[in-house]
């Protein structure tokens, strides 16, 4: 069983663009999206007029001004004038939400070509308007003060962890478990031009509180957590590929998308349910098992969602994620490499674009044109990214043509 079983016809990733990620003091909102729309659609092969529809995932919350943002992608050509154009805003989801939303589109054939934006401007907002911003994603917490943020959210979960599982990480404490996730993806990261951040930090510096790699919040120290971002990335959805295609077209095999109750008293905080189904529908949906991947990208927005990741996804059981880690699964040698763009943790989360980042680097792997980034023989992948503590929760799996 694939997508095209299901559905009787392929969709293709066709082209794709993708920004720098970082603090970008020279860009708007409105120049990255015009800068990835043009890239993606250049490569696809087609015009401007040959798009049917456009979706741009979003996150905001108010960290910038504008709020209206749907139609910011039609500035790029008179040629989209009148095309349909719609946000999505699903919290860190934002961009596969939009990706999921184009891909539907394509499959209900309402368009034949869309154009699947996901931008974030967050470094013109101040700390504060940012904490809150994301705050807004947390059912307990949206409105009030935190000096934590969200990290205070994933260090509760992390506490629950090792509370539950602590005595079976074979002898390692979970703080060298997660410092060992960030200083993989922080040596990733060093291979991807867009990333972020660009500094081998090494396993004893993500694993030792210092004045420079300060506690946040209890377990979680600064190489825990992502950083606060600007950027953007864009990929075409097809039904075939063009003529001018600058690459080969990749195939969606399947995707899966499920939602968790948003009151934290009603989820268990390490089980993450609901991304689970997500992976199980879009393993399901593709007819492969965990076995059947090269690679994945997921949404490490802190290390220790990187872990249960690697619980939800099948590759260990409950409680025994840290041994993808200590027997080196995950890194780039290993059995499946995960993160190798350096993830969120590396490459930056500017929220609303990186579920769309994610797919847009999955294409690049399958395709042999990820640079310095490249994995050898990748011919299927998964991306995973979830808006909130496991709330929406979107799996994608990539194959070559």
């Amino acid at each position: 069983m694939s997508l095209k079983d299901q559905f009787g016809k392929d969709v293709l990733l066709t082209g794709w663009g993708h920004s720098k990620f970082g603090k970008l003091t020279d860009e708007t909102l409105e120049s990255l999206i015009v800068q990835v729309s043009a890239e993606a659609i250049r490569n696809s092969g087609l015009e401007p007029r040959d798009i049917d529809e456009i979706y741009l995932g979003q996150f905001n919350s108010g960290m910038q001004p504008l709020g209206f943002t749907s139609s910011l992608a039609l500035q790029l050509s008179e040629d989209l004038a009148n095309v349909p154009a719609t946000r999505t805003e699903n919290a860190c989801a934002s961009g596969s939400a939009a990706f999921q939303q184009g891909v539907k589109s394509v499959l209900a054939g309402t368009a034949r070509n869309v154009l699947v934006i996901g931008a974030e401007k967050m470094t013109d907002a101040g700390a504060d308007v940012v904490g809150a911003a994301l705050l807004g994603a947390s059912y307990e917490m949206a409105g009030k003060a935190s000096t934590t943020g969200f990290t205070g959210l994933f260090a509760e979960v992390a506490k629950h962890y090792e509370k539950r599982y602590g005595a079976g990480l074979a002898g390692a404490g979970l703080g060298d478990i997660l410092g060992s996730i960030a200083a993989k993806n922080h040596h990733n990261g060093m291979d991807n031009p867009y990333a972020q951040m660009h500094r081998d930090f090494g396993e004893e510096f993500c694993r030792t509180v210092s004045e420079k790699n300060p506690m946040v919040a209890e377990p979680l120290r600064r190489t825990d957590c992502s950083p606060v971002s600007d950027g953007a990335a864009a990929v075409v959805l097809s039904l075939g590929p063009a003529s001018g295609a600058v690459t080969e077209p990749v195939r969606l095999a399947g995707f899966g998308h499920a939602n968790d109750f948003f009151p934290a008293e009603r989820r268990d905080p390490t089980e993450f349910a609901a991304t689970r189904v997500s992976w199980e529908r879009a393993l399901g949906m593709a007819g492969v098992g965990i076995d059947g991947l090269d690679f994945a990208e997921v949404h490490d927005c802190f290390t220790i969602a990187e872990l249960i990741m690697y619980e939800t996804m099948g590759l260990t059981p409950r409680g025994e994620g840290s041994r993808a880690v200590q027997e080196g699964w995950v890194y780039k040698d290993g059995k499946l490499p995960i993160n190798v763009s350096g993830g969120l943790k590396a490459k930056g989360h500017p929220v609303g674009a990186t579920g769309v980042s994610q797919h847009v680097i999955a294409a690049m792997q399958l395709t042999g044109t990820a640079g310095a980034m490249q994995l050898p023989n990748a011919r299927r992948g998964a991306v995973q990214n979830m808006g909130g503590v496991g709330i929406a929760n979107y799996v994608s799996i990539l194959e070559a043509v």
